[in-house]
């Protein structure tokens, strides 16, 4: 057949064209291991063949060898210290698995009687195997660089390869993704392809070579002995029904793909057109389900509307043919892509095949179901309603073993069900591998699997769509994107693809999709559940039906992590009113009936109706903030305990009023690590968490005085994006918020006044007076936070604009720039001697300052209300760092005791000594627990009803966590006062935190009344 063309063999680079890129990869490992991006790459161009890359290469070391040699290269080139000894292992996992379409095209070019080769550079493992993650079968000729010892571009590993399989340049084709190879090739009369995007460049050899390099029984198996079916009766029908004239039984074949409804390839020869048969599967049915003459229907009525699908042929609904209903369709060539990350294309097609399937699926929903004439193909209204329903009673009914998670999905998702559904065809089961895409441009050019399809909201296709972004690359049969860099590799998010979803639908945000991917994930369950049911009986479709049947429990957990997120939304959806006691941007929400907290394995998760719970520890939070308090541990151990000495030697050095130059630098890591602006709850700006969720990392913070700015969760600036954000203008938002959140600038809140008692914010006396469209401020302040930082830029100034309204009425806020004239500052103030650099504690003198009305937050006389608002999460904040702090000194007092020996004995053996180290730790878990029972209730039912708790954390913490750094600088001694260790500076900030946001006696004042109310 090769005969057409001239080519006689077709050599294959491996990775980046059989194999996926390590391009990608190696972008993703330096965004893992803070390596400075492009430092591995620029490593290897840089030191040319000099460097550890091609001696690895050729064989000369291995990779055990290349780890060592090849971290001290990086080092030099990125200027710092970088570790990549297991950098070969990263990129050996990803590149693992052959991309499917390529072993296809392999395949088909040897049935054509093609010579095959693989012409790779590859490396010797430390096991002393060389790398070959995929079987020589395929092949006539292998050639590894690290076994023959030289690499590609050089000439002779070319020669080689022509060598070995016999042929001359000019009858060769060589595929490859990397340019100086392809020129080599090119250069010595070699056919090239160029490699970017692998299913575009085994479509431009497809037209060279003038072959089909697809196989018809791609994707399929010989058909197991239960499937089977009596093919003569099938043939007689298809003669009946469709005068086809066939005078002999087909080859049968049985689609791998898909768990459900048995899907065959029915081949009669190349003169018939190829078919795919889709039938129920045998033995005892679930009532409604596996409906093959539904599936018929819709796609015929859809197939006139606009939506491609396969070309029907006929449907069959007597049993005695084959043994079950069943329908008929021709096969429609093109890509099923099974893996969601679209590995071998280029970032632009896979954006594009996204793309598709979103419009895809917005044609599906625009089908007029009154002209399509299926307008009793589902009922009309309550869809969600009546399939949480029908999927109950499904799973009920296949029920093999409890599933905690799924009993409580059962519960909770009638209680929480939209009410804003609309009406239109739903295809119920909406994934990448439903889609047949046209093999030379991603374009859909059928869509399958209907079985589940029936009228009903639109809103659950779209959130089915986004399950893959939940689940792990290697989860079976779904694969996954969780952990994916989706940026680097041009896929869209869940986000990106509900955005593009809402513009072409012209639809608002959905602010209730978590239900929807709730709802998504336990119909999910209930199918697999199911499908294992059936494979215990031997009905399954699918030999690994009962591996995946097994998964029901997992798809039900992360379901309830959905339920969960859905509840906190719905905790965090505020009243308006200031006057409420609740603010809908920061850490609390409205309570308008009785919630709680409850677990499902390591996730928290919020229902009604029930008694409250609490998690008390961190494996009780869910999967990602336990995700996220884990990595920041680690950034803390990496990045931040390792230069602790160093900003504590700086800041007391005579540039300390200039940050530390490190200070960038971290911060750039902890951003790009996903580490900030954790205390935001709102996904937009920060990690969405709650007061509990963030009380948890705000310790970790805690631990390191420098720490909470590094990750831009450092006072007064919390506070301060807070207030802006929830009662800034956007022009506010857009000149103060932004810079804020992205750590540009630096803030300070100027509240407190020398000559009155200032934890009485109604005792302020700084005036706000009009004049014309301007506001004019006079006011003396001090402890001013954050006004010695060189890098402040905006100041918050709360002073009385109306002596004559009401007492709590008469404060008002306002926005000033630093550099506004008539703002100065006098000088900084110290605790115990600490001046706090660069930060700074200023007193500061505001004479005649003028600036625009605008600059005024919220509304005049707002300005207590705001300030109350911005002190409960601030306290909570407080508290928890201190606890962190508390248990750093309990840590480095265990650490010390054990290392030091008084007259004759260890420390550690002192009864004092463990007398102290038992009282710690007893203190410690009282004050978090106590912390984390009022962080609930704000949470729970806001800050106004957690007054108490909120004044009852501000007197005990502070108090106790200076008992026990106290208990630690006794056990140090001396050096526990020096600086030399963080003692000293942890003492003097929970002594004065016993003053800071007010004094003990208000406090204590405050909960005493309530306690008498």
């Amino acid at each position: 057949n090769h005969a057409r063309t001239k080519f006689r063999a077709v050599i294959f680079d491996m990775g980046g064209v059989v194999l996926p890129s390590p391009f990608p990869m190696t972008k993703e490992y330096e965004l893992q291991k803070k390596i400075p991006p492009g430092t591995i790459w620029k490593t290897i161009k840089d030191y040319g063949d000099k460097g550890a890359w091609p001696k690895l290469e050729i064989g000369e070391i291995n990779a055990e060898e290349f780890g060592q040699i090849f971290s001290e290269e990086c080092t030099k080139i990125a200027g710092e210290t970088v570790n990549v000894h297991d950098f070969l292992p990263y990129l050996e996992h990803g590149m693992k698995s052959p991309i499917s379409e390529v072993l296809d095209a392999i395949n088909c070019l040897r049935q054509e009687g093609y010579k095959t080769a693989l012409l790779t550079n590859n490396w010797i493992q430390s096991d002393g195997k060389s790398l070959l993650p995929i079987s020589r079968d395929h092949f006539d000729v292998v050639i590894e660089s690290a076994v023959v010892g030289v690499n590609k571009p050089k000439y002779p590993i070319y020669n080689l390869c022509l060598s070995q399989l016999n042929v001359k340049p000019e009858d060769t084709i060589f595929l490859d993704d990397m340019q100086p190879n392809l020129v080599a090739a090119k250069s010595l009369g070699i056919h090239t392809i160029k490699v970017e995007d692998v299913h575009v460049a085994i479509n431009e050899l497809e037209q060279q070579l003038n072959i089909p390099l697809t196989s018809t029984n791609k994707g399929t198996t010989p058909v197991r002995k239960e499937m089977q079916f009596d093919t003569r009766k099938f043939t007689e029908y298809l003669n009946n029904q469709l005068n086809m004239g066939l005078t002999h039984e087909p080859e049968v074949r049985e689609f791998s793909h898909g768990q459900s409804n048995p899907t065959y390839l029915i081949d009669y020869g190349p003169n018939v057109t190829k078919m795919v048969l889709r039938k129920k599967p045998p033995g005892k049915l679930l009532p409604s389900a596996h409906a093959v003459e539904r599936e018929y229907r819709i796609m015929k009525a859809v197939g006139n509307h606009g939506v491609k699908v396969p070309p029907l042929l006929a449907l069959c609904e007597d049993s005695s043919i084959i043994g079950t209903p069943f329908y008929v369709m021709e096969l429609v060539q093109g890509n099923i892509y099974k893996d969601p990350s679209l590995p071998g294309m280029t970032p632009e097609s896979r954006k594009k095949v996204y793309r598709e399937m979103v419009d895809t699926l917005c044609k599906i929903h625009r089908v007029d179901i009154d002209k399509a004439g299926i307008n009793d193909y589902g009922k009309h209204g309550n869809y969600v309603e009546r399939q949480v329903g029908i999927w109950t009673k499904q799973y009920q009914r296949s029920e093999t073993h409890t599933i905690p998670s799924m009993n409580r999905l059962i519960t909770w998702l009638p209680q929480h069900l939209p009410t804003n559904e609309v009406t239109s065809v739903v295809h119920g089961d909406v994934r990448i591998d439903n889609f047949i895409f046209r093999r030379d441009q991603p374009e859909v050019v059928a869509t399958l699997d209907w079985e589940l399809s029936t009228l009903g909201d639109p809103i659950s296709d779209l959130a089915y769509s986004c399950i893959p972004y939940f689940l792990p690359t290697n989860f079976p049969i779904i694969s996954g994107l969780k952990g994916v860099n989706l940026n680097e590799l041009g896929i869209p998010t869940h986000e990106q693809i509900l955005e593009m979803y809402c513009n072409e639908m012209q639809l608002p945000n959905i602010d209730n999709f978590d239900f929807y991917m709730a709802f998504s994930f336990f119909r999910v369950a209930s199918i697999l559940q199911g499908v294992y049911k059936r494979s215990k009986q031997g009905q399954a479709s699918s030999d690994q039906a009962g591996v995946t049947g097994k998964l029901a429990e997992h798809m039900s957990d992360i379901g309830w992590s959905f339920a969960s997120k859905e509840g906190f939304r719905l905790f965090n959806k505020t009243n308006p009113s200031i006057g409420s006691g609740t603010r809908k941007y920061s850490t609390h929400a409205e309570m308008n009936k009785c919630n709680f907290y409850t677990t499902v394995g390591e996730a928290v998760v919020i229902t009604a109706n029930k008694d409250m719970k609490l998690p008390i520890h961190v494996s009780a939070l869910p999967p990602s903030t336990q995700q996220l308090h884990s990595n920041l541990l680690q950034f803390m151990e990496d990045h931040v305990y390792p230069v602790e000495k160093s900003f504590s030697e700086y800041y007391s050095s005579e540039n300390r009023w200039t940050p530390h130059p490190e200070l960038e630098k971290l911060k750039a890591k902890a951003k790009s690590a996903g580490l900030w602006n954790l205390f935001l709850p709102h996904s937009d700006h920060g990690a969405g968490l709650c007061n509990v969720e963030y009380a948890y990392l705000c310790e970790v913070m805690g631990r390191c005085l420098y720490a909470p700015e590094i990750f831009n969760c450092s006072a007064p600036d919390t506070g301060n994006m807070e207030v802006l954000a929830e009662f800034g203008t956007e022009d506010q938002k857009q000149r103060w918020l932004k810079p804020l959140l992205d750590g540009e600038i630096r803030s300070c809140f100027a509240m407190t006044e020398p000559q009155v008692a200032s934890s009485d914010a109604t005792n302020i006396e700084s005036s706000i007076d009009e004049d014309g469209d301007r506001l004019v401020l006079n006011g003396r302040k001090w402890w001013t936070s954050g006004a010695m930082d060189p890098r402040m830029k905006i100041i918050i100034f709360m002073g009385k604009n109306d002596k004559n309204a009401a007492r709590h009425k008469q404060q008002s806020m306002v926005l000033v720039p630093s550099d506004t004239p008539g703002v100065e500052i006098i000088r900084p103030l110290t605790v115990f001697g600490f001046d706090d650099a660069p930060v700074g504690h200023g007193e500061v003198i505001f004479n005649n300052v003028s600036v625009p009305k605008e600059n005024m937050i919220l509304e005049p006389g707002a300005g207590f209300k705001i300030a109350q608002a911005r002190l409960g999460p601030g306290r909570i904040h407080h508290c928890m760092r201190l606890i962190g702090s508390a248990e750093r000194s309990l840590d480095l007092m265990k650490e010390r005791v054990k290392s030091r020996v008084t007259f004759g004995r260890a420390l550690v053996t002192r009864d004092t000594i463990l007398r102290d180290i038992a009282t710690s730790r007893i203190e410690i878990d009282q004050c978090r627990l106590l912390v984390l029972m009022t962080a609930h209730m704000m949470d729970v039912a806001g800050n106004k009803a957690a007054a108490k708790e909120i004044a009852m954390i501000k007197v005990a913490v502070p108090i106790t966590v200076s008992r026990v750094i106290d208990r630690a600088l006794q056990a140090f001694g001396a050096a526990g006062l020096s600086g030399d260790f963080p003692l000293a500076g942890f003492y003097a900030w929970s002594r004065a935190l016993r003053i800071a946001d007010g004094p003990d006696a208000v406090h204590e004042a405050a909960i005493a009344k309530k306690e008498l109310a």
